[in-house]
């Protein structure tokens, strides 16, 4: 149903739309939006995968010194 949905010239197609839509000032605008919250979600995972946050890290650190 969807085999050729993402040919080159559909991109292209699609791609022309969004310029004249937005304008090519816009258009630098929003990809540079698009890389800020890339970054800042993957930011945002790398720390969810980390296994202590700073507070658990200062907890832990001062019950080593303690004990």
């Amino acid at each position: 149903m969807f085999e050729g949905l993402f040919q080159p010239m559909h991109l292209m197609v699609i791609l022309l739309i969004v310029l004249i839509v937005f304008g090519p000032g816009k258009l630098g605008e929003i990809g540079g939006q698009l890389g800020r919250g890339l970054r800042e979600f993957k930011k945002s995972m790398q720390e969810l995968d980390k296994p202590e946050t700073t507070a658990e890290a200062k907890k832990a650190d001062s019950e080593k010194i303690a004990g």
